[in-house]
C-alpha cells in the first residue's frame, strides 16, 4: 500500500443529509493542519439544507437528489484516491462509507460519527474503525450498533465505539443546537488517534 503523496495519508469526508457546510469543512481543515490529505466530495453539487436545518430539510434535499445519485458521485469523488484512503462520514456520510467499503476493503481505517455502518468481510486485519454517537442516539439504535459491532468482529477489524451521554445527534456541528463541544473535542482526539494507527499501518504494511 502507497501512503500517498509526500507521505501523507490520505482521508476523504463525506457529508451530511445538509449538504457540504463548514463543520466538514472545518474537520477537513483540522486534519490537514496534522498532516493529512483530505478529500470532502460534494455529493449534492453545491446544495445545501440551510445555515441551521431541522431534520426535515436534511430528508427532504436527500430524498431530492437521491440515494443512487448521492453513491455514485462518491464513487466517482474516490476513484482516482489510493486504495488504503481513510474512510469517515458524517450522518448520512456513514451511509455513503458503508456503500462504498466493500469495495474498496484496502482501505487504512473508517472512522462513523453519528450514525453506524457494517464493516465489510475481506478487510486487512487489525484495520482500525471507530463509530461516534450521541449516548441514546435514534439513529444508532442499540440493534444497529450490536450489528456493526458484530460484523466488525466477523472481519477482524480494531473497533472501538464511542458514546456520548447528554449530546444530541449531531454534537460535532457548532451550528446546530445539538453541539457539544466536550463531545467534539473527545471525538476529534480519537480520530487523531485512528488515523495515527493507519498511517503507521500504511507506512509498514508488514
Amino acid at each position: 500500500m502507497n501512503i500517498g503523496a509526500g507521505g501523507r495519508l490520505t482521508v476523504v469526508l463525506f457529508h451530511s443529509m445538509f449538504g457540504l457546510r463548514p463543520v466538514e469543512l472545518s474537520a477537513a481543515e483540522r486534519l490537514r493542519a496534522a498532516g493529512h490529505h483530505v478529500v470532502t466530495p460534494d455529493l449534492f453539487a453545491g446544495e445545501v439544507a440551510g445555515d441551521v436545518p431541522a431534520l426535515e430539510d436534511g430528508f427532504a434535499l436527500m430524498g431530492r437528489i437521491g440515494w443512487e445519485t448521492i453513491v455514485a458521485r462518491a464513487r466517482a469523488a474516490v476513484r482516482d484516491l489510493p486504495p488504503s484512503t481513510v474512510l469517515g462520514g458524517f450522518s448520512m456520510g456513514v451511509g455513503v462509507v458503508g456503500a462504498l467499503w466493500p469495495d474498496r476493503p484496502a482501505a487504512a481505517g473508517a472512522f462513523l460519527l453519528h450514525a453506524t455502518a457494517s464493516v465489510p468481510p475481506g478487510i486487512p486485519a487489525g484495520t482500525p474503525v471507530e463509530a461516534h454517537v450521541a449516548d441514546g442516539d435514534r439513529f444508532a439504535p442499540p440493534e444497529q450498533m450490536a450489528a456493526l459491532r458484530a460484523s466488525a468482529e466477523h472481519a477482524g477489524a480494531e473497533f472501538s465505539l464511542h458514546t456520548y451521554p447528554g449530546a444530541g445527534h449531531f454534537y460535532s456541528d457548532p451550528s446546530l443546537p445539538d453541539f457539544d463541544p466536550i463531545a467534539t473535542d473527545r471525538t476529534w482526539q480519537h480520530v487523531d488517534g485512528l488515523l495515527e494507527k493507519a498511517r503507521r499501518r500504511v507506512s509498514d504494511p508488514a
